[in-house]
């Protein structure tokens, strides 16, 4: 059966749940096929996808290593049930156990689940089990997904305003110094201000967090995003997570790092967290494990959360956990990003990127903030008016991008771009790390043409 657009929109009206996020788009936007870096609708359109599925198909759709992977996984062991293993769930298991011990020197075991989310619960389960003690830090900001734990450590208080909170929470401001939540962006201090501010937290039990006589703090855990994902794509201070690791080991405080947007070379590097030059106790992984082509994720956790002694057989479990489909997807990424010639890809391509995105504030006055990390960047868009935040303007840049097609090499184009941050008028750029120069540079040309559209009418 062919059916039209307006017939499928139709029928996604009546059938479909209105509940998740495809309804943000006036009209749905249906897409039939992806290649690439590019994705095309129903009249064959082409638009450059500069978020690239959320940033989990961080190494380009229709990659043929993964194509060849699925097709001989799918003629030798195509699904397995999860209280038996298979050869790839060992061998992935111990690619992610391997690369932190030789570059960090720790010790540790994975475990696999489905979903960001899923992955984020059992981190807490991980934690819970091993401090005794459920209360989290977390980040103004956040985002850690909707299950019930990872929505009550996430910001948005539409995640935990239907559901409750059902984790007891501590949030503290994400340090954002083009926006600090203590006005400091324009004072000199030797110090980082917000940093003192957490130390302080410490100095006294009035302040509910630390009893100095016990030595214990209500809060053991502490989950977080080392670049800050669906609140804008922000980049801390280099040394920001150095001094804040100092506390938390001060007081005994085991940390997670949520990598599921960022880990896999999003940010240049294997994990975003390597950027700040620290380690966490446990690392939450999804995403780009799978390039998007399975829902595969899960946590490292250091030997001395995970051992076998304190996590026992069927502390936690799901039907899909260590799939072999997705463990098989999951080796194929490793043979990519084992390959020194695609690192070099990646890196090139990460250089050509960062010109276009640095040189954006002096082109447009409506830009505030421009951080570029490898192939993630976050761009804070005002009025130039009043200076004012304008999410109306970056929701009508993307509708514009989405709907009205631009000719591009004589080829109707168009741009796929998601917003979000404290405003919701930061653009969030996450293209593949494999895009190309001429890809950049249609997306220069096609995204200055949208910017035009909206800013200079």
């Amino acid at each position: 059966m062919n059916l039209n657009v307006q017939n499928l929109l139709e029928k996604d009206n009546i059938y479909c749940s209105q509940g998740d996020t495809s309804s943000k788009h006036v009209p749905k936007k249906i897409f039939k096929r992806a290649e690439g870096v590019f994705l095309y609708d129903e009249q064959d359109v082409k638009y450059l996808d500069m978020q690239m599925f959320n940033s989990a198909s961080n190494f380009g759709y229709q990659n043929p290593y993964y194509n060849e992977c699925i097709i001989k996984q799918l003629q030798n062991l195509p699904s397995l049930a999860a209280e038996f293993m298979n050869e790839s769930r060992i061998l992935l298991s111990e690619k992610i156990c391997n690369y932190m011990l030789s570059n960090y020197g720790v010790s540790g075991r994975v475990h696999f689940t489905v979903g960001g989310a899923q992955a984020v619960d059992d981190a807490l389960k991980l934690a819970f089990n091993y401090t005794h003690n459920h209360g989290v830090i977390c980040f103004e900001g956040a985002y850690h997904g909707r299950t019930m734990a990872a929505s009550s450590i996430s910001s948005s208080y539409r995640y935990t305003r239907q559901f409750g909170n059902v984790i007891d929470t501590y949030t503290i401001p994400f340090p954002n110094c083009y926006a600090c939540a203590y006005d400091m962006q324009n004072r000199n201090f030797d110090s980082l201000y917000c940093i003192e501010r957490i130390r302080r937290l410490f100095e006294s039990e009035f302040l509910g967090i630390y009893d100095v006589n016990s030595q214990e703090s209500k809060y053991s855990t502490f989950i977080f995003e080392p670049v800050l994902g669906r609140g804008g794509y922000v980049f801390p201070k280099e040394d920001y997570f150095k001094q804040l690791f100092d506390i938390l080991h001060k007081y005994k405080i085991i940390t997670i790092a949520d990598e599921v947007q960022m880990g896999f070379y999003r940010t240049g590097k294997m994990w975003s967290f390597e950027n700040y030059s620290i380690c966490p106790d446990m690392i939450v992984f999804g995403k780009a494990i799978s390039n998007g082509l399975w829902p595969l994720s899960g946590v490292w956790a250091s030997d001395k959360i995970i051992s076998p002694e304190i996590w026992q057989t069927g502390s936690t479990h799901c039907t899909f956990s260590g799939h072999p489909m997705g463990t098989a997807i999951g080796m194929e990424t490793f043979n990519i990003i084992e390959d020194s010639q695609q690192i070099k890809k990646m890196e090139d391509s990460s250089q050509l990127f960062a010109k276009i995105i640095n040189k954006l504030p002096k082109e447009y006055p409506c830009i505030t903030r421009a951080q570029v990390l490898g192939h993630a960047a976050g761009i804070d868009i005002c009025n130039p008016t009043n200076r004012e935040p304008a999410p109306d303007k970056v929701h009508l840049l993307i509708e514009k991008a989405l709907n009205e097609p631009y000719s591009y090499n004589s080829k109707k184009s168009g741009l796929i771009l998601t917003a979000g941050g404290f405003h919701n008028a930061s653009i969030m750029l996450s293209p593949s790390v494999f895009i190309s120069a001429d890809e950049l540079s249609m997306f220069d040309e096609l995204f200055h043409f949208y910017m035009n559209s909206v800013f200079k009418e």
